[in-house]
């Protein structure tokens, strides 16, 4: 059994699940509900086990590098990493339904990733042969990856919100919103994703800094990559300090983060992609 087969299971299992969480919404259901988790948590398990197959593979061809090193393998990591802080965050508050809006960000990385993206496994740059591959890319991406899950729960906020202006805050009658946790819930939960992700982004950012300068002799050289990655850290900076420091909550924080994971999503395929720079090696 290959690794490409173990990730065409893992994303035919995030279909399911995402279909069965759309059921859930509409049928409030709870089996359906624990379904819907049990295939994410599945899909999650057998790609666990296929990066690690992959990680194998590396080895039996000679290259013995974790797999981690192109566009292909991290776009696979990030889905991983997506369902990992969604697992941790409905185990701790009991939010189902988060996974709605969640697990297809993971589903939609291993669909482009099976049919887009190259999946050869290639001997690493020199740029990247250090551990320090392992500390800043897992930091990074787990911090990513809280930051797709505040934006899937600021959709939500944002969708409850507006269903309970337009029903006169009776936001429990019934229907698809009868499954959501109230505004108050989702606010909290956003801030509490951001959380979890600010920390880890500011310690890839700090693993990446020491990274350059065991590869390039500089900590900092304001490279597209760098510079974006600053950005996005500001934006959730500037989440976290108008939140503490002057109440935003609400309408204005789902937005920021909204942006704020956009803003994540250009700095981690925008700049691969369209800008030349000394990360353009994850763009292959």
């Amino acid at each position: 059994m290959s690794s490409s087969l173990l990730f065409n299971i893992t994303t035919l299992s995030y279909m399911v699940s995402m279909l069965l969480f759309f059921a859930f919404m509409a049928s409030r259901n709870k089996g359906v509900g624990l379904a819907a988790s049990g295939a994410a948590y599945a899909g999650w398990l057998i790609q666990t086990a296929a990066i690690l197959l992959r990680w194998k593979e590396s080895y039996d061809l000679g290259h013995g590098h974790a797999p981690l090193s192109n566009l292909y393998e991290s776009v696979v990591f990030f889905a991983w990493t997506i369902i990992l802080i969604y697992g941790i965050i409905e185990m701790k508050y009991k939010y189902r339904i988060v996974g709605a809006f969640v697990v297809p960000f993971a589903l939609l990385g291993m669909a482009w990733a099976q049919l887009g993206l190259s999946s050869g496994i290639e001997p690493l740059v020199p740029a990247l042969q250090s551990n320090w591959l392992l500390y800043h890319v897992i930091t990074c991406f787990l911090g990513y990856a809280a930051f797709a899950v505040a934006c899937g729960i600021s959709i939500m906020y944002l969708i409850k919100e507006r269903h309970e202006s337009a029903t006169g805050g009776d936001g429990q009658a019934g229907g698809v919103m009868a499954t959501f946790p109230s505004v108050r819930v989702l606010d909290d939960l956003n801030y509490k994703a951001i959380m979890i992700g600010f920390p880890l982004l500011t310690l890839g950012i700090v693993t990446g800094a020491a990274w350059a300068n065991y590869a390039w002799g500089t900590y900092w050289s304001w490279d597209p990559k760098e510079t974006w990655s600053l950005i996005v850290w500001f934006i959730y900076a500037a989440f976290l300090h108008a939140r503490i420091t002057r109440g935003w909550v609400g309408r204005r924080a789902a937005f920021l983060s909204i942006i704020g994971f956009a803003a994540t999503i250009f700095c981690y395929l925008g700049v691969n992609l369209f800008l030349s720079g000394l990360h353009s090696y994850g763009g292959k």
